[in-house]
C-alpha cells in the first residue's frame, strides 16, 4: 500500500500534543483589533485546544501525526 499524504495546510496550522489533543492558534486576531475589547485580545493570546469534533477532522488530515 502507498503511504497516505498529509495535508500541507493542516501541518502548517495545527500541532498534536503528546496526549493526542490538537493545538491551534486563537481565531479572530488577524485584523480589526481596534474594534475588539481588550479582554478579548488578552484571552486570545497563544494557542488553544480544538474541540473533539474539530480535532477528529484535523487528525484525518494528518494521518501519521500520533
Amino acid at each position: 500500500m502507498p503511504k497516505m499524504k498529509t495535508k500541507s495546510s493542516a501541518k502548517k496550522r495545527f500541532k498534536t500534543t503528546a496526549t493526542g489533543k490538537v493545538l491551534a492558534a486563537q481565531a479572530g486576531k488577524r485584523h480589526g483589533m481596534i474594534k475588539r475589547h481588550k479582554k478579548f485580545i488578552r484571552d486570545a493570546r497563544g494557542t488553544t485546544t480544538l474541540s473533539a469534533p474539530d480535532a477528529k477532522i484535523v487528525k484525518g488530515f494528518m494521518p501519521y501525526d500520533r
